[in-house]
C-alpha cells in the first residue's frame, strides 16, 4: 500500500477554505480525518510538521498526495464537492499538442494543460514531485503505462508536438546532467536511461517532446529537459504532459495534477491534443477532461449490504458529501464519480463510500441470530493428517508461494509443449518471477532444494498446498485442487526410497493405491509411474531427470512424488 510523506501546515493551508485563516489541528484531529482515506498515521516529526501516512486503498490514486487527502476531508466538512471551471467549454482560442503519425505503435496517448496564478512554494513543490513520482511508480507500472512531466510555462511556445525521432536526431541537457546527450547516449548513460530504458526496448525511434521552436521539452517516458523541466520554487506558471499506453489512465493523471493545482489556487487552461489516428475520445481530445460515467443503484441494494434502512434521501446525502454527483428517482440513486476518479467498478465501491461518508461508528452493531460452531472442511483435515504422517517419517515441512515464473513452472522441469506444462497464468503482470499459478508441487520443492545445497543429506522435504490448474468446464477457466508433494535429495536417492514412504502414507490414511509406468518429461524413462487410486490417476513419482536437475543447479539425485488430497479426501 502506498505510504506518502506531507506536512501538517501545508494540509491545514489546503483544508482553509478561500480567504480563510489557517486553521491548527492536533494529531488526534488529523487521525481521525483519516478515516476518510482510509489513511493511518504511520509516524511524524514534532520539529519539521512533517507526517508519515500509511493509505490502505490502491484503487484511489488521488489521495497519494497531501492535495487529495486535504480534498476528501474538505468536501466531506462543506458537504458537496465544488465545481471546477476548467471543465467548462473555452470560447477563446486554445493551446495545441500535436501528436506525430508512428507514436499509435510506440507510445499512443498524452493529455497536457497549464496551470497559471499559484506560485509553487517549497511544500507545493515536494508534493508535486512526491505525486509525479507515486503515480509513476505505482499507478503507471514504473512508467510503462503512465509518465508525467512539468514544466515551466513560460519558456515554452505552443503548439507543442509530440515527436518520433531517431536516437541521434535530437540532444538535450536532461535533469541531473551538465552537458548535452543525445537520445541513445541518455539510454545508456543517464541513471533515468537505465533504469526505464527497458520500456522502449526495439524501438527504432523514440518518443521526443519540443515545442513550436524546436526546444526540447522531454524524452519521455525517460527524462526532461534541464532548462525547461526543472521546476523550481517561485514558479507561477507551469505546463503538464501525461504519455502512456493507456488513455483512461493518461487523462486520469492529467485529472488528478489538475485538480490538485487548483485546489492551491491556479487556474488551469486545457490544452487540445490533435491525433493524427483514432482513439477512444476521438482524434482531437480535450485535456483535462471528465471520464465520468453514471451508475444507477437501488437504494434497497445499499441497505441490504449495510444491515440497515436509510431512505434515499440519507444515501444521497452521504455521497455527496463524499464528491460524488448524485440525482434520485423513486428509491434509487444515480452517481457519477468526480473527474479526479475512475474506480467505480461495482455497486460495493458505492456501499462502501455511504459508509465511509457516515461513519463506521453510526451502525450499530447487530449479534448473530444463529449459533454456530466453526471446524475445519473435510480437506483440512485429510491435509493436517497426511501433514502429521509425512513429518512423523522424518520430512521437513516447508510453506511457498503458490506464484512463480513459467520458466521454473515449465521450462525448469523440461514440460515445454506438453499437457503437463499448460499454465493459469496472471493478466498485467508486475513481474514476470510471479506470472503464474503452480500447476504442480515439485517446482516448489525444487526450488527449496536449490537453495539448500549447504546443509547436511539426506533431505527430506514435503509441502502441502494448493495448486492452479486449466480446466474449460469450470466457470473462470481453472479450477485449485489441494495436493502433497514429498522429495528426497542425497547421493544414494533411488526410487524404492520414495516408494516406502508413499506406500507408509497410503497405509495409514486407509486407503489402497497401485503404480502404472508412465513417461513423464520431469522422471528418468522407466524410473516413473501415474499413481492410481480406485481406477483414477491421483499423482505420480518416480527419479527426477538429470537435466531437471541441472536446470535447478541440484548436484545429487533426488527423487519425488505427489498426489491429490483433494481427490483422496472426498472419498467416504
Amino acid at each position: 500500500m502506498p505510504t506518502i510523506t506531507i506536512f501538517k501546515q501545508d494540509l491545514e493551508g489546503l483544508l482553509a477554505g478561500p480567504g480563510e485563516a489557517r486553521q491548527p489541528m492536533t494529531l488526534e484531529q488529523i487521525e481521525d480525518s483519516l478515516m476518510l482515506v482510509k489513511g493511518e498515521l504511520k509516524g511524524q516529526n514534532p520539529d519539521t510538521g512533517e507526517l508519515r501516512i500509511e493509505l490502505q486503498d490502491s484503487n484511489r490514486p488521488d489521495l497519494w498526495c497531501c492535495e487529495g487527502i486535504a480534498r476528501q476531508i474538505r468536501v466531506k466538512r462543506q458537504g458537496s464537492l465544488p465545481k471546477y471551471d476548467f471543465l467548462a467549454p473555452k470560447s477563446q482560442s486554445l493551446k495545441r499538442l500535436n501528436v506525430t503519425p508512428g507514436l499509435e505503435k510506440v507510445r499512443p496517448f498524452v493529455a497536457a494543460c497549464t496551470a497559471t496564478g499559484y506560485r509553487v512554494t517549497k511544500d507545493g513543490l515536494a508534493q508535486l514531485i512526491q505525486t509525479q513520482e507515486k503515480l509513476a511508480e505505482m499507478f503507471g507500472r514504473k512508467r510503462r503505462t503512465v509518465s508525467i512531466g512539468l514544466y515551466r510555462l513560460a519558456a515554452i511556445e505552443f503548439p507543442v508536438t509530440y515527436d518520433l525521432v531517431k536516437p541521434d536526431e535530437a540532444a538535450f541537457t536532461p535533469l541531473g546532467m551538465d552537458t548535452a546527450m543525445t537520445l541513445g547516449e541518455m539510454l545508456l548513460v543517464h541513471p533515468k536511461g537505465l533504469e526505464f530504458g527497458g520500456i522502449l526496448s526495439g524501438q527504432d525511434r523514440l518518443p521526443f517532446l519540443r515545442d513550436a521552436k524546436g526546444q526540447a521539452l522531454s524524452f519521455p517516458p525517460i527524462i526532461n529537459s534541464r532548462e525547461v523541466g526543472e521546476v523550481r520554487v517561485g514558479d507561477d506558471a507551469l505546463f503538464v504532459e501525461v504519455t502512456g499506453t493507456d488513455l483512461s489512465m493518461v487523462v486520469l493523471t492529467l485529472n488528478i495534477f489538475a485538480a490538485n493545482l487548483a485546489d492551491r489556487g491556479a487556474v488551469i487552461e486545457p490544452i487540445e491534443v490533435r491525433y493524427p489516428y483514432k482513439t477512444d475520445l476521438g482524434e482531437t481530445v480535450m485535456t483535462p477532461q471528465d471520464l465520468g460515467r453514471s451508475r444507477t443503484l437501488p437504494v434497497q441494494t445499499i441497505e441490504r449490504a449495510l444491515g440497515q434502512a436509510l431512505g434515499v434521501h440519507e444515501v444521497a446525502k452521504a455521497l455527496v458529501a463524499y464528491g460524488y454527483e448524485v440525482t434520485t428517482a423513486a428509491e434509487q440513486v444515480t452517481v457519477t464519480l468526480p473527474l479526479y476518479r475512475q474506480d467505480l467498478m461495482h455497486a460495493m465501491d458505492v456501499v462502501e463510500d455511504v459508509a465511509i461518508s457516515r461513519g463506521y461508528a453510526d451502525f450499530l452493531p447487530v449479534m448473530p441470530s444463529q449459533f454456530t460452531v466453526g471446524g475445519l472442511s473435510r480437506i483440512e483435515e485429510f491435509s493436517d493428517r497426511a501433514r502429521a504422517l509425512m513429518v512423523g517419517m522424518g520430512f521437513q515441512e516447508i510453506i511457498s508461494n503458490i506464484l512463480g515464473s513459467p520458466q521454473d513452472l515449465r521450462d525448469g522441469m523440461r514440460l515445454e509443449g506438453t499437457e503437463w506444462g499448460q499454465l493459469v497464468e496472471v493478466d498485467n503482470v508486475m513481474s514476470l518471477n510471479f506470472s503464474a499459478l503452480r500447476q504442480w508441487m515439485l517446482p516448489s520443492l525444487l526450488r527449496v532444494e536449490a537453495a539448500s545445497n549447504r546443509a547436511f543429506y539426506p533431505h527430506r522435504i514435503f509441502e502441502a498446498g494448493e495448486v492452479a490448474r486449466p480446466d474449460p468446464a469450470q466457470a473462470l477457466g481453472s479450477r485449485t485442487v489441494m495436493v502433497l508433494g514429498g522429495m528426497i535429495a542425497h547421493a544414494d536417492a533411488h526410487f524404492s526410497e520414495i516408494h516406502s514412504c508413499l506406500d507408509t502414507l497410503f497405509y495409514y490414511v486407509g486407503q489402497a493405491y497401485s503404480l502404472e509406468p508412465v513417461q513423464h518429461p520431469s522422471f528418468l524413462a522407466g524410473r516413473a509411474g501415474s499413481i492410481l487410486s480406485e481406477g483414477k490417476r491421483v499423482g505420480v513419482i518416480g527419479e527426477l531427470h538429470p537435466e531437471v536437475l541441472e536446470r535447478w543447479q541440484i548436484s545429487v539425485p533426488a527423487v519425488a512424488f505427489e498426489i491429490d488430497l483433494t481427490q483422496l479426501a472426498e472419498r467416504p
